[in-house]
């Protein structure tokens, strides 16, 4: 899909390794691998996205979890849970459903509740959400089990400040900074600690409800999520892959798709970052100049482990007999 940078099924077919004797057996073979109720995202992505949870956490740093949704126009909605990987973010699970509505609190319980259990022991958690998220049981989840957030609201949800009872714009009306520990929000009266941060030039203030008492900082904690937006731009026209163009109306057949962009994406990472902690020497660059020479797309394989690994998860799922993980829609 790299070489391709396209996620339409015919364009795709024909830069597709596959051994074949006739060409035009590609796209019939690409369109039953999406259709295959056996191919699971979750079971493939599992053993990925657990050693890059692990990779994150290994030196008791905080896992920064992006949660947000991308359309494809008025088609589909994806669902996307994120891992920041340096300035950028990796996809651990996702869920698609037909049509542009906000997908609920029951497809983010499901992805909350698949990561939870890939999550390393002991690891800390910071969950980073838009302002269409936040609700009285994404609160709830979050307290029981004692994640961290920052999550932006929107400026029409009841507050109570213990001072006065209004809502979260008219709080944020005027202000440059304002911080208001153990407020109660919505009509349940859910706790949680509110900053407000109104910077020159931004049109809009950030709102931010977070786990721990309100500051600046915390604030701009928020930030830390806009790594899930370049990912946003690779899946999509102005990246890498084009899933704009694709034309897909099955749920669970954009799912499969976004498996295969995100195991490219798992490749490339994965190389970044060994040829950051081994750089080649100049003769292993160039054997016969010595000469750093640019590397060609074809030569930017990922390691033989994560191939057999990614390999053998597909063939285990088509081979298995056993229902799909919850958090997809495989049926």
């Amino acid at each position: 899909m790299i070489e391709g940078q396209t996620a339409n099924t015919v364009e795709l077919s024909h830069v597709l390794v596959l051994e074949t004797e006739r060409q035009d057996m590609r796209e019939p073979w690409l369109r039953r691998l999406l259709k295959n109720p056996l191919v699971c995202p979750t079971e493939i992505m599992q053993p990925l996205a657990m050693a890059e949870l692990a990779q994150a956490a290994r030196h008791d740093q905080t896992l920064c979890l992006s949660l947000d949704q991308t359309d494809l126009g008025d088609r589909m909605a994806l669902l996307v849970l994120a891992l920041r990987v340096g300035e950028r973010a990796l996809p651990l699970v996702w869920w698609a459903r037909q049509g542009a509505a906000n997908i609920g609190c029951a497809g983010q319980k499901a992805l909350l509740e698949t990561v939870l259990a890939w999550l390393p022991a002991g690891a800390r958690v910071l969950l980073l959400a838009d302002l269409f998220y936040p609700s009285a049981t994404l609160f709830a989840w979050l307290h029981a089990h004692e994640w961290g957030y920052r999550l932006r609201l929107k400026g029409n949800l009841r507050v109570d400040t213990g001072v006065a009872e209004t809502t979260t714009g008219d709080l944020a009306k005027g202000v440059r900074e304002a911080y208001f520990p153990g407020v109660r929000l919505f009509a349940s009266g859910v706790v949680t600690h509110l900053g407000i941060v109104h910077e020159s030039g931004h049109p809009e203030p950030w709102m931010i409800a977070m786990d721990a008492d309100s500051t600046r900082a915390r604030v701009l904690d928020y930030a830390t999520r806009w790594g899930i937006e370049p990912m946003f731009s690779d899946f999509k026209g102005r990246g890498l892959f084009g899933l704009g163009d694709s034309h897909l109306r099955p749920a669970d057949r954009l799912e499969r798709r976004v498996l295969i962009m995100a195991l490219a994406m798992y490749g490339c990472v994965r190389i970044g970052r060994d040829q950051a902690c081994h750089p080649p020497t100049p003769l292993e660059k160039n054997p016969s100049t010595g000469r750093s020479e640019p590397l060609a797309l074809s030569q930017a394989r990922p390691q033989p482990g994560f191939v057999v690994l990614t390999w053998l998860a597909l063939l285990d799922a088509l081979s298995a007999k056993r229902p799909a993980a919850a958090g997809f829609s495989c049926p």
